[in-house]
C-alpha cells in the first residue's frame, strides 16, 4: 500500500459549535480509510483505559464513557470531569461516535467504552505515582487496552504498574514524546514492552512535533487532529498524544474483531502490517511505519516467532489524507508532561519483542 494525499476541504475552521463541520475537519479518518474500517470492527466490547485529565460528558461520546476514578490526591468524583480538555480529547479520538447525517466528531473504534482516569490537574502538571495508580486501576477494571498521552519517568512504581499490565494482557500505547519539549523516547513509551508511537502530518511525512529513537514502533496522525473538546466544542491538538490516541482506538478494534489474540499478537498486527516509510524496514522517523488500520484487520499475519519467507507485496491502495498542517501542539503534561501520544503494550508474562535495530528486516506479512 502507498500513502496518498488529497486536497483539504474548503471548511478547514470548524463553525463555533463545530459539530456540522468537524467530521470534513477530521482528515485523520479520510487518511486510514476508517469508513471501510468500520465495516469490519468498531470496537464493540473492548475497554479502553484513558489515564489523563479526565474527560468531560460530550454529545459525541454519549454511552462511550463509563465511571472511573479520580485519582489525584483529595479529588473527588468519577473520572467524568474535565477542565483541561486533553483527556476529553483524547477519549474523543478514540471512542466518538457522533451523530447522525455526519455530524459530530468520530472516533476510531466509536463502538468502545472509555474508563476514564483522572490522575492529571487542569494544569497538566501531574505525578508519575498517580499515573502509575491509573494503570493499576486499569488493570483492576479490566481494560483490553491503555493509553497513555504524557511523557513520565521510569520510577519504580511506574515501572511496576506497567509489568502488571503487561502481565494481565492489556495492550499498552504510549506517545513518544514532542519537541523540543523532549529530546528522546520518553517513559513508558521507552519499555521494552510498550508501543511506542510517533506522529507523522497529512502527507505521511515525518512530523516536526515528534521525537525519533530507536524505541519508535509505529507512527499515525499527529497534526492538526480535531477532537471533542470542553462544553460540546471541539479543539485542534498536535502532537504524539493524539497520534497515541488512534493507535489505541486502533488496537481496540483489533481486540474487538479478535477477543482471544494475546496483546503482544495485537502490536504484532500494527507493526507487521504498517505502511513503510523511509528507509527500507525499521528506522528511528518511521518505527515500522504508518498504521494500516485496514490491514491490521484483515491481513494474514503470522504469529510472533512463525513468520513465513513467502511475503505477498503491500496493496498499492491508497490511503487519504486531508487537511492543513501545524497548529498548536497538543496540552501539557501529566507525569512530566501530557503530549498526545499513546502506548500499547504487549500481553502476557513474557516480552513481546525486543527493541528494534534501524537495519531490521520489516515483519513479513501475507495478504
Amino acid at each position: 500500500m502507498t500513502l496518498a494525499t488529497f486536497s483539504p476541504s474548503s471548511s478547514a475552521a470548524p463553525t463555533p459549535d463545530g459539530s456540522d463541520r468537524i467530521r470534513d475537519d477530521q482528515w485523520h479518518l479520510q487518511f486510514l480509510r476508517i469508513a471501510e474500517v468500520h465495516d469490519i470492527s468498531q470496537g464493540e466490547g473492548v475497554l479502553v483505559a484513558v489515564p489523563d485529565t479526565g474527560v468531560e460528558p460530550h454529545p459525541d461520546l454519549a454511552g462511550n464513557v463509563l465511571p472511573g476514578i479520580d485519582i489525584i490526591p483529595g479529588g473527588t468524583g468519577d473520572g467524568r470531569r474535565d477542565r483541561n480538555s486533553h483527556g476529553t480529547c483524547m477519549a474523543g479520538i478514540i471512542a466518538a461516535h457522533g451523530r447522525s447525517n455526519q455530524v459530530g466528531a468520530l472516533g476510531i473504534a466509536p463502538r468502545s467504552s472509555v474508563l476514564p482516569i483522572r490522575d492529571t490537574p487542569e494544569n497538566g502538571l501531574g505525578h508519575p505515582a498517580d499515573l502509575a495508580r491509573s494503570v493499576e486501576y486499569a488493570v483492576r477494571k479490566g481494560a483490553g487496552v491503555i493509553s497513555i498521552s504524557v511523557a513520565s519517568s521510569a520510577s519504580v512504581e511506574m515501572q511496576r504498574a506497567i509489568a502488571s499490565a503487561i502481565a494481565a494482557n492489556i495492550v499498552v500505547v504510549a506517545a513518544a514524546g514532542n519537541a523540543p519539549r523532549e529530546s528522546q523516547v520518553s517513559y513508558p513509551a521507552s519499555e521494552e514492552a510498550v508501543i511506542a508511537v510517533g506522529g507523522v502530518d497529512s502527507k505521511g511525512d515525518h512530523a516536526p512535533v515528534s521525537v525519533t529513537g530507536p524505541e519508535i514502533d509505529v507512527v499515525a496522525p499527529a497534526v492538526n487532529i480535531y477532537c471533542t473538546g470542553l462544553n460540546g466544542r471541539y479543539r485542534m491538538s498536535s502532537g504524539t498524544s493524539d497520534a497515541t490516541a488512534i493507535v489505541a482506538g486502533a488496537a481496540a478494534l483489533i481486540r474487538s474483531k479478535y477477543p482471544h489474540l494475546p496483546a503482544a499478537e495485537v502490536a504484532h498486527r500494527l507493526t507487521a502490517t504498517a505502511v513503510d516509510k523511509g528507509p527500507p524496514g525499521r528506522d528511528d522517523e518511521y518505527g515500522y511505519g504508518v498504521i494500516d488500520i485496514v490491514a491490521a484487520l484483515t491481513a494474514d499475519v503470522p504469529p510472533l516467532g512463525f513468520e513465513s519467507s513467502a511475503v505477498t507485496p503491500p496493496s498499492t491502495d491508497s490511503v487519504g489524507v486531508g487537511a492543513p498542517d501545524g497548529g498548536d501542539v497538543g496540552a501539557t503534561a501529566r507525569g512530566l508532561i501530557t503530549l498526545g501520544v499513546l502506548v500499547a503494550a504487549g500481553g502476557g508474562y513474557w516480552v513481546w519483542r525486543r527493541r528494534r535495530r534501524a537495519d531490521d528486516p520489516p515483519p513479513r506479512i501475507s495478504r
